[in-house]
């Protein structure tokens, strides 16, 4: 292996910001699917109208990413990050061609059979996003800060997409027989399609990026053991031999370590999301009321929040803007628990501009601290270490969303439930 400039990376690294689109269009894959399957759920509520779909799907996909993602956090030192992430990305392809296949073999009829199915199906995406997020977040966190914003940006990226997509369908074929389902049957097919893309983009393009090589190499010189393929598959075949290293070098803190001297951050991504999962999206997609959008109505607000929630993660580029302090983040992310009284009161007594507002704010703050904190908490660590925290990071935020979809189901009180 070629020897590793102790003081940093070369000046002249080539492939930085190609590589950055590939993590945007990474990240995009992770929640491509899923935001699918979210951004339809007026055809859903049309076919099981009696099952709450914009609540049970997500409470059903929840358990599986967290479930998985433990077990991977767990063991994260000991897996082969390649091997993870394409069993993800390709269980993301397989998952979304199956929608497909079950809406056109039962020719869009609804049922409890067809429901259970489909919830089936969203179980396969959280255990999918459980390998490629916490993979993606742990394997980018010993490379460069912008690697992970453009990865979450990617992120947030798939539901604005798929919001616009959404919304370009339903003009389209909204007049039409059966529209709801054509348009759902063109989502998912696109979908597929670009979860295919991303298997290839990972298999073949971003192991052989310059860059991307000199973080592995750099990684595994610390002591990884989890970026060996990748670098076999960037035509890096021979390892450092750690036997004459020192071995302090190799010495790296646990995954309890980890977690102690960064439980501030591991509660913030934990508070950022139990918070935007209790509103989004269950809460705007059943308990706004009716307005004079119509059936637009709950798809602009979700469209709204993705494209908000996209603008937030790209604030933290200009540096005057991003928040570093670890006690002022934790203070705005606890602040942000007004929302739940604005988002009560607003749907009671507001008009759609205010709940418009409202989601929008709740997006952009959502988008902005999440790349402030996983941007900022792996500095100062050895590779090994930095890809071990952004898993616990993860895992915290995963924790978070299932947290936030539980809890989603108390707006429902009162209401016959």
């Amino acid at each position: 292996m070629e020897n590793l400039d102790e003081n940093g990376p070369p000046a002249r690294l080539e492939g930085k910001y190609g590589a950055m689109v590939v993590c945007w269009l990474l990240g995009n894959g992770c929640l491509f699917s899923w935001n699918s399957m979210l951004t339809i759920e007026d055809y859903y509520g049309y076919l099981f109208p009696d099952y709450h779909p914009s609540r049970v799907l997500t409470l059903v996909y929840q358990p599986f990413a967290l479930g998985t993602l433990a077990v991977l956090a767990y063991h994260e030192a000991k897996i082969n990050t390649r091997r993870r992430n394409l069993f993800g990305y390709i269980l993301f392809f397989l998952s979304s061609v199956l929608v497909l296949v079950l809406d056109l073999a039962t020719s869009g009829k609804g049922g409890l059979g067809t429901f259970i199915g489909i919830c089936a199906i969203s179980g396969a995406f959280g255990v999918a996003d459980a390998h490629v997020q916490g993979g993606m977040v742990g394997d980018l966190s010993f490379m460069l800060p912008e690697f992970v914003q453009s990865f979450l940006a990617g992120l947030a990226a798939s539901g604005a997409l798929t919001s616009a997509l959404r919304l370009i369908t339903k003009a389209a074929f909204e007049n039409t027989k059966d529209g709801l389902r054509k348009g759902a049957i063109l989502f998912f097919a696109i979908s597929a399609f670009f979860e295919l893309l991303c298997v290839l983009l990972y298999a073949f393009a971003f192991p052989k990026m310059p860059i991307v090589k000199y973080y592995r190499s750099k990684a595994a010189s610390e002591g990884s053991k989890t970026v060996s393929a990748d670098l076999a598959a960037g035509g890096i075949q021979t390892l450092l031999e750690i036997d004459g290293e020192d071995p302090n070098k190799l010495q790296r803190l646990s995954n309890k370590e980890l977690l102690f001297q960064n439980m501030d951050y591991a509660l913030d991504m934990f508070l950022i999301y139990v918070l935007t999962l209790s509103i989004f999206p269950g809460f705007l997609s059943e308990d706004t009321g009716s307005h004079s959008l119509g059936t637009w109505y709950a798809l602009v607000l979700i469209a709204m929040y993705n494209v908000c929630d996209l603008i937030g993660r790209y604030i933290p580029l200009f540096k005057f803007l991003k928040l570093t302090s670890r006690r002022g983040l934790m203070i705005a992310i606890l602040s942000r628990f007004l929302l739940i009284p604005a988002f009560y009161f607003t749907a009671k007594y507001g008009d759609q501009g205010w709940m418009i507002l409202l989601t929008s704010f709740l997006g952009l703050t959502n988008g902005y601290f999440t790349v402030c904190v996983l941007t900022s908490a792996p500095k100062g660590y050895k590779g090994p270490e930095q890809n071990a925290l952004g898993n616990l990071l993860v895992l915290f935020l995963v924790g978070g969303l299932f947290a936030g979809v539980t809890l989603d189901w108390l707006w429902l009180i009162g209401k016959g439930w």
